[in-house]
């Protein structure tokens, strides 16, 4: 008993230690500018829904995109991630998409430890087979960083959804059971379908298994045949898989997004568009709309932004926003931390 007592009151102290560390990097390291990785000043004023509430989850910030920068921005978060650690991440349509380059994320995935995760598509392409989808990994390179488990591989497993607009149950691949945490590694872009693709459609769409993906895609009223739906219910089943995810994974899930290569079109493109706008940094929470909100703030005050800005709106893609607030998913206030200023 002594001994388990004396784990715990070390286990409080170190959790203590880390809190006030954070609160004091907080407090040095908030900014009233930022300076983006293209060189673009922007005034925190300007990004809407960032705030000064010390009760506000924090959003961290570097400018600079770089392996080192990747590590630093999972190590802001005070974070680390236990037992078998799945890092969930787009693999590419092809060699021509946007997806997170093997040089950028390698050494954060070998910190943690981590199996690249992902799942298979529903609509075709190069990844809607586990072997087709192992090849293409391969040969975008991925296979060279780490293990990869298509999570769908051996079919789909349940999560409840509690407090749903559209949806009360989740269908994710069946593999997702056998991670402990999970380190959303997004790549923040445009998307036809979402209208953009950041930590909400990692987590949601991107955890999906082919079936999962289905049941999103139609509003929670197909798991197979046609998939598609209308644009308002697939964005609301989109924001509620992501709320199953997020609170099914409790504290065990971490969210990185990358805001480089910003084309209007998704990594499931196999030919995107090219990006005609600057990239912005490197973006770290532990709240997934936040984490969204920040990233959508920081576009849509960047002056180049147009295309991927008239993408997102053209699909409707800020409801999702709307809706992750309603069904509990998160916050959309957010204290923005710069680090490296």
């Amino acid at each position: 008993m002594a001994v388990l007592e004396a784990e715990f009151e070390s286990k409080t102290l170190q959790r203590v230690a880390v809190t006030l560390l954070l609160c004091m990097l907080c407090a040095t390291a908030f900014a009233d500018t930022l300076v983006t990785n293209g060189g673009v000043t922007l005034d925190t004023s300007d990004l809407p829904y960032c705030t000064a509430d010390e009760t506000a989850p924090v959003v961290y910030f570097i400018s600079d995109i770089s392996p080192e920068s990747l590590v630093e921005a999972y190590q802001a978060l005070g974070v680390a991630l236990p037992g078998k650690v799945g890092v969930k991440m787009s693999t590419g349509e092809s060699e021509r998409s946007n997806y997170l380059r093997p040089e950028l994320i390698a050494d954060l995935i070998h910190l943690v430890n981590g199996t690249i995760v992902e799942c298979n598509t529903a609509y075709g392409g190069s990844r809607s087979s586990t072997a087709m989808h192992r090849q293409q990994a391969k040969d975008n390179g991925l296979l060279d960083v780490a293990e990869l488990d298509i999570l769908d591989e051996e079919g789909s497993m349940e999560i409840p959804i509690e407090g749903g607009v559209r949806i009360n149950v989740d269908y994710v691949g069946s593999h997702f059971a056998n991670y402990d945490s999970f380190l959303v590694l997004t790549h923040f872009k445009g998307h036809a379908m979402a209208g953009f693709g950041g930590a909400i459609k990692n987590i949601s769409i991107g955890f999906g298994s082919s079936m999962g993906k289905g049941w999103i895609h139609s509003g929670g009223t197909k798991t197979s045949g046609g998939i598609w739906g209308e644009q308002d219910p697939f964005l609301e089943a989109m924001a509620d898989a992501a709320k199953g995810v997020d609170t099914y994974m409790g504290d065990n899930i971490v969210y990185i997004s990358v805001m480089n290569r910003l084309s209007v079109d998704c990594d499931c493109d196999g030919n995107p568009a090219e990006p005609d706008m600057h990239d912005i940094g490197i973006l770290a929470s532990t709240d997934p709309l936040a984490i969204d909100q920040a990233a959508i703030d920081l576009v849509y005050a960047m002056p180049d932004s147009g295309s991927l800005r008239r993408r997102i709106e053209r699909q409707n893609g800020l409801y999702t926003l709307d809706v992750g607030a309603q069904n509990g998913l998160g916050s959309r206030n957010y204290r923005l931390v710069v680090i490296g200023e």
